[in-house]
Order: structure tokens, then sequence, then C-alpha cells
């Protein structure tokens, strides 16, 4: 029974997350590459800024 259930929820997990077949208009994928280039930017500032003093 808990197989069974850990299936259903695996399962359940899949199908809510799961996308349509063609979106309208479509939908770029970043993929959070633009948060890493942000946080790049930010800790590369603040050690130039740190060096400087």
């Amino acid at each position: 029974m808990k197989n069974i259930l850990t299936v259903l929820a695996v399962l359940a997990v899949f199908a809510l997350s799961a996308q349509p077949g063609n979106p309208n208009p479509p939908t770029p994928i970043d993929g959070g590459i633009g948060l890493l280039v942000a946080a790049g930017a930010y800790l590369g500032g603040r050690k130039l800024l740190k060096k400087n003093d």
C-alpha cells in the first residue's frame, strides 16, 4: 500500500507540473541564467569596491 501511495504522489507531481503541448505565445526558457549573471555582477562589483578601499 505504501508503494502505491508513493507512486501516485510522484505521478501527481509530474502531472501537475506538466506544461501544455504548444504554449501560445511561446515562453522563453531562461533556466535562471539571468539570476546567475546578476549575482555574479553584484559579487564582482562588491569585491571591486572592497579592493579599492
